[in-house]
């Protein structure tokens, strides 16, 4: 069981991450003031001590604590902290707000005693406090000899501790009546009406407001105090739905249906990173690494052992296992390993050079230039963030995998002018359970290639049988392989503007297609002989139900139905492909 401690925005998204589960878990807030949806989530409502969470996870069999409460609310943290010393049985995962990068010209401070130290050292005219009203105790020595405004929210539990606190009501300004964030042009219109010359704020991230309470201020020439977010000592903090997912899934294995897994793309930034790390010296025994995903978030990758290898000169080396998830993947489980080296020819830039197992680049459309490795443009992207963070000097970065030519083998990357290898691919930086992201990239990399190419009509088919019939009617047709996706194809050839598909269809897809479900794979829809029933009846085929009994596979349709049938169910195809490919030429044909 997952106990979750929130009542913040990273609360609802740690409930939305575990509702995909489909599993009970406890969701802990200190009052019924937030608002969160949950299915499967029991609430629990009112503050916990260490004794009351120990108490809880005993009785409950709670084995993963997810703090995702305030960044700020150091009482609970502690009590999480306390309670987790005497649960020998339960980890601990902090789900932290993103850190906002330091700004130039503000003050930071490391808590509010700091900050009340620095405030008093110049004390400014008028202090405007925008770091809520449970902090007005951390500021009670500055404010009871120094003029100073508060802004709350207008919230009974929020004036009762002002109140408590003899903060004087003239001074008191409230947030709207929605309680919503201010713009950094409200920022400024407050600012400039209280006449403020200073503000005080927490490091309270994004959902905080942070960013327009700093630039209206900086815009304005007021000084800004910023109170740094407390340090806790958690092993485990995730700063995204990706790294959260892959941390329930280690310790409560078996709460997600199917395992997430990393792209290949991830696996070799982050292990050359860790050359990288080496080379510097920075590190010697290095046994994870954090990199960061290009939706900004960051996850914990393992690094392999160092095996025997035979390198001259100062060279970086490091290794990353591709891990395993549920979906089809051709990769889970090899190595993919990197070297980086200082380069000795030339004074800038970053150089990736082609490793054993990685493919060349042959064709146009990728992204990547002709004779380059192919490691595709968001995985270059992600290794360059994490070079330059590290080091300015120029440097050569040469990614292999194990086997790598075997495996392409089995890939579409010779389809795509890629020789030699795999592809280091990824868009996101993860691999979703079942969602088969891999091949839908690889249909999107055959379709750019033939764009690239200056193509402007493109086949479709399920297979080689569907290819080998359309190119016997238009030989010089580019056809592209759909698999089961025939929805995500159509959508990828409408986006890169081609101006007449073909689509090559077998029946067994087709029947499936007509019913309107543009994803045909077996696991998900079966023939509907209801619905096929009615298609034959619409078209005039006397005792269809009959018919369609004596039937197991949809090939046998081409023997006892009639043209008008399949003229039909070929109308109905192209309506629901229609509907991802809403202009230019669309034909459907079907493939006996």
């Amino acid at each position: 069981m997952i106990l979750i401690f929130g009542g913040t925005t990273e609360g609802r998204i740690v409930v939305d991450t575990c509702e995909q589960a489909g599993k009970p878990y406890y969701y802990s807030t200190r009052s019924n003031q937030q608002s969160v949806e949950m299915v499967n989530g029991v609430r629990l409502i009112g503050a916990m001590t260490s004794a009351d969470i120990v108490h809880f996870c005993r009785n409950n069999d709670v084995r993963c604590i997810i703090d995702a409460s305030h960044p700020f609310a150091e009482g609970l943290h502690q009590s999480i902290a306390d309670a987790a010393g005497q649960l020998s049985h339960v980890r601990i995962i902090r789900f932290e707000r993103q850190p906002m990068p330091r700004r130039h010209g503000v003050c930071y401070c490391r808590d509010f005693d700091h900050a009340v130290q620095q405030l008093q050292n110049c004390p400014p005219r008028l202090l405007l406090a925008l770091s809520g009203v449970n902090t007005m105790s951390r500021l009670h020595p500055y404010w009871q000899h120094h003029r100073t405004m508060f802004r709350i929210l207008n919230r009974k539990d929020s004036r009762e501790i002002a109140l408590a606190q003899g903060f004087p009501a003239t001074d008191i300004l409230y947030y709207d009546e929605h309680c919503t964030l201010p713009t950094k042009a409200q920022e400024c219109e407050l600012m400039q009406r209280v006449g403020c010359d200073a503000i005080i704020t927490k490091d309270s991230g994004e959902q905080g407001g942070f960013d327009s309470k700093v630039d209206a201020a900086i815009e304005l020439g007021i000084k800004v105090f910023v109170v740094e977010r407390p340090r806790y000592d958690n092993d485990i903090i995730v700063t995204g739905r990706h790294g959260l997912h892959r941390e329930i899934e280690r310790f409560v294995p078996g709460f997600f249906p199917l395992r997430t897994g990393l792209t290949t793309g991830t696996c070799a930034t982050a292990a050359v990173k860790a050359a990288l790390l080496r080379l510097l010296g920075k590190v010697d025994n290095i046994t994870e690494t954090a990199v960061e995903l290009p939706d900004g978030e960051k996850v914990t990758v393992p690094i392999g052992p160092m095996g025997p290898i035979c390198l001259i000169g100062p060279i970086g080396y490091a290794t990353v296992i591709k891990d395993f998830s549920d979906d089809p993947d051709v990769t889970r489980g090899c190595c993919i390993n990197a070297k980086v080296e200082f380069a000795t020819d030339r004074s800038e830039g970053i150089r990736f050079l082609q490793g054993k197992g990685v493919g060349r680049v042959t064709l146009p459309g990728l992204g990547i230039p002709v004779g380059e490795p192919a490691i595709n443009p968001t995985p270059r992207k992600m290794i360059e963030l994490e070079v330059r963070a590290l080091t300015d000097k120029p440097i050569d970065i040469t990614i292999s995998v194990e086997g790598g030519e075997e495996l392409a083998e089995r890939t579409f990357n010779s389809r795509v002018g890629v020789v030699g290898g795999i592809s280091i691919i990824g868009t996101s930086g993860i691999v979703s359970p079942l969602s088969n992201d891999a091949f839908i990239e690889s249909i999107g990399r055959e379709l750019q290639v033939a764009r690239a190419m200056g193509k402007t009509e493109v086949g479709l088919a399920s297979g080689k049988q569907g290819e080998e019939a359309l190119l016997d009617s238009e030989p010089e047709l580019r056809v592209v392989h759909y698999g089961n996706f025939i929805g995500a194809a159509l959508q990828k050839a409408h986006e890169l503007g081609f101006s007449r598909v073909l689509v090559g269809i077998m029946l067994g897809k087709a029947v499936k297609l007509a019913e309107g479900h543009l994803d045909t794979h077996s696991h998900k829809v079966l023939m509907n002989k209801n619905f096929l029933s009615d298609v034959a009846s619409s078209v005039g085929v006397v005792d269809a139900i009959a018919k369609l009994n004596n039937i197991t596979m949809a090939r046998e349709l081409w023997n006892i139905m009639p043209p008008s049938f399949f003229e039909r169910i070929r109308e109905l195809c192209h309506q629901h492909c229609r509907t991802v490919f809403p202009s230019g030429t669309l034909e459907i044909r079907l493939i006996r």
